[in-house]
């Protein structure tokens, strides 16, 4: 499709910054950073551990469990990847233009100056009339669904999919070195494998293949900020970074210090990615037709998701009035594949097979209806494109004359029931009109050839005028007339009622034909909304050299790591042990070897000897004490702030034990639906309520108490 022209562009002459106001055109706005993008705790999300994935040419490092995640070729021509490029540049300018407009704008108030006023007041002019041209631009590319779709030569009528969001490169090299040499006194440059691994990951992110492999790598990495979250966002200081995003729809730029922003994000082009899988389904085949519905029901679940479970989001595609809207949309993409199954599978000849069509389409129908109303409101009419406007209401008009057509099919070629079908047809067609139709009785009109041929053709009558107010519409908007499957689908389906018409149609025929009644709406496969399934692919903590998460996280501080020489004495070092990764002093005996070495109740041991124990196993820690001769044992040991006295070893024990902490098994998470929280609170960081599994995939050292504590 050509470019519009770029009137009355100037050169960049940015003036002030100001990043907290965004919006276009005199369209919404709101501070980026005064209200961050919270997230509702989910009853169960802890990722699992291990994985792997196939597909797309940018490879990343090799992990230690031999997954290798990779990304789309950013330099493929292919006709999405060109259309992805065309939405990076735009986002761009009107990134650049915004910021004119800002700095224009601050200007404009803090001058007093008349004629600088006016000069300002131009500028703002010319910028404004290119956000609207970069605001079309961006429409028109939006509506561009044909790139989308599948290439087999049948004819199906298009879906509606929708483009990425686009981000920044994002640098946490430093940061993450900084936080690593301050909170976990370990030397961040030992890390640096790790933290490039893991923006590696971010980049290959952006470029998902449009495949099973493409949802696993954005699953492996929303998988990763998890473990992210836990090890680096402590919930009272920032980590300094900004996570910067596009709006899918407008190019609005976003940028947020919250984690939550790049979580909400990254689900979003999950469910974004799925909506292009199901666009590019071969329709017109039972195995597409059953992958465009579990594609579109996965689209709906994961936009539905990121409606309930985050809340104050900078950006309008993720605000609850659209993510309502997009999965309304969804789920009547759903509903049509289900019709079009239906043509597949029920036999033509069949007078109740007939019947279940037209309730099909009448379906189709009531759902496109909705989804029209939703985004016609007030505050998603000017945000969504207007093709998809369009094409929602005329996919309405389009099914409301099928399932009228359907009707008529039904009572014009099907024979006469005979005596034993007569009472399986009545009833289906009591319930088949919203209202039952004026003239004879039931029986009668499916009994008389003339009666159905009169209700026939009041129905062909009611088809014919819907598909000319479908084609009306669809020739009111400029880029769905370009749109040559859609045009062929509608003047089909015309021709086919018209020529119905006439066949039926008889000269001698004097009657009026009357209004036939609305069918009443009916499916057979109700569509789900399929929850986001983050136990679907696993991973493992690349950061897990820092230590268990039950102990090792940002939330948790400790004091700096002591170093203590025991010598056995003769019962022993004089302390009781218990759990694992890392072990846990329970206790310490007045007067022993590890009193007086300064040992305490609730330290947890770290080294033995110089060897890292932190993952280790409690009888690991018991053989390495064992095998110490008469020189000693050296023991590196930790204490958590606010832990010391006699009984914090058990407070933490019973807090832990209760299920508040952050630490889930996998076994529970696949279980559990993580649609069920309801809860009202919202947090900035990913904490959860919820109960610990007995097989805790991270050993919380706290559990066996009786079966794994001795004395030392």
């Amino acid at each position: 499709m050509p470019l519009l022209p770029r009137r009355g562009r100037r050169r960049d002459r940015s003036g002030p910054v100001a990043p907290q106001r965004w919006g276009l055109c005199g369209g919404h706005r709101g501070p980026v950073d005064a209200a961050p993008l919270e997230m509702m705790p989910p009853e169960e999300d802890s990722p699992a551990g291990g994985g792997e994935g196939d597909g797309g040419l940018v490879l990343l490092q090799a992990r230690k469990n031999g997954s290798t995640r990779k990304g789309c070729d950013p330099f493929a021509q292919t006709q999405r990847s060109k259309l992805q490029h065309r939405r990076a540049r735009i986002n761009q300018q009107i990134n650049k233009e915004m910021r004119m407009r800002a700095g224009a704008e601050n200007l404009f108030r803090a001058t007093s100056n008349h004629k600088v006023k006016e000069t300002v007041a131009l500028e703002l002019s010319y910028v404004n009339s290119n956000l609207q041209l970069l605001k079309e631009e961006l429409e028109e590319l939006n509506s561009s669904m044909d790139v989308y779709q599948n290439d087999s030569e049948s004819i199906s009528v298009p879906m509606i999919p929708l483009g990425l969001k686009e981000t920044k490169e994002l640098d946490l090299l430093v940061p993450l070195k900084d936080l690593i040499s301050e909170h976990y006194g370990e030397d961040g440059i030992l890390f640096e494998k790790e933290i490039k691994e893991f923006m590696e990951l971010r980049q290959a992110m952006r470029t998902p293949s449009r495949n099973e492999a493409g949802l696993e790598l954005l699953m492996e990495y929303y998988n990763q900020l998890y473990f992210l979250d836990s090890r680096f966002f402590p919930p009272t200081k920032s980590l300094g970074v900004f996570f910067h995003w596009y709006d899918s729809l407008t190019g609005v730029p976003s940028h947020q210090r919250a984690l939550a922003f790049e979580k909400g994000s990254v689900l979003f082009n999950i469910g974004a990615l799925h909506t292009q899988i199901g666009a590019r389904q071969d329709r017109a085949s039972l195995p597409g037709l059953n992958q465009a519905i579990d594609a579109f029901q996965k689209a709906a679940g994961a936009f539905n998701y990121l409606k309930e479970n985050f809340s104050n989001a900078p950006s309008l595609d993720m605000s609850a009035a659209s993510l309502n809207m997009l999965v309304r949309l969804m789920i009547a993409q759903v509903q049509e594949c289900v019709f079009e199954k239906m043509t597949l599978l029920r036999a033509q000849h069949d007078f109740l097979a007939r019947l279940q069509l037209a309730q099909e389409a009448a379906r189709v129908e009531d759902v496109y209806s909705l989804v029209h109303q939703t985004m016609t409101q007030a505050h998603v009419k000017d945000y969504v494109p207007f093709s998809w406007i369009t094409m929602v209401h005329v996919k309405s008009e389009h099914f409301k004359a099928l399932s009228h057509y359907f009707a008529a099919i039904a009572l014009c070629d099907c024979p006469v029931a005979s005596d034993a079908e007569l009472p399986e047809q009545e009833k289906a067609f009591i319930q088949f009109h919203i209202t039952m139709p004026e003239g004879p009785s039931l029986r009668t009109l499916l009994q008389d050839p003339e009666e159905r041929r009169k209700l026939g053709k009041a129905h062909l009558k009611k088809a014919i005028m819907k598909h000319e107010e479908a084609m009306r519409i669809h020739g009111l908007c400029k880029i769905l007339r370009k749109m040559d499957i859609l045009q062929e689908v509608l003047s089909f389906a015309h021709k086919r009622s018209l020529s119905k018409y006439s066949e039926i149609d008889h000269e001698e025929d004097f009657f009026e034909t009357g209004d036939a009644p609305d069918i009443h709406p009916k499916t057979h496969q109700k569509p789900e909304i399929k929850s986001p399934n983050f136990s679907q692919v696993k991973v493992t903590d690349l950061f897990h050299r820092l230590g268990p998460l039950s102990v090792f996280s940002a939330k948790n501080k400790w004091y700096p790591v002591r170093r203590v020489h025991l010598m056995r004495g003769e019962n022993g070092f004089g302390f009781t042990l218990r759990g694992d990764s890392p072990v846990l002093i329970a206790g310490v005996i007045p007067g022993g070897c590890a009193a007086e070495a300064g040992l305490k109740e609730g330290d947890y041991i770290i080294s033995v000897n110089g060897k890292d124990c932190k993952w280790s196993k409690h009888a690991e820690v018991v053989q390495l004490l064992k095998s110490t001769g008469e020189e000693g044992v050296e023991i590196g040991v930790i204490t958590l702030q606010g832990s010391e006295g006699p009984k914090a070893a058990d407070k933490k024990a019973a807090a832990m034990s209760s299920g508040s902490g952050l630490l889930k098994s996998n076994k529970e998470n696949s279980r559990k639906s993580l649609m069920n929280n309801k809860s009202a609170s919202t947090l900035l960081v990913w904490s959860k309520k919820s109960k610990r599994s007995k097989k805790s995939t991270y050993g919380i050292p706290f559990t066996a108490v009786g079966d794994n504590e001795a004395m030392y």
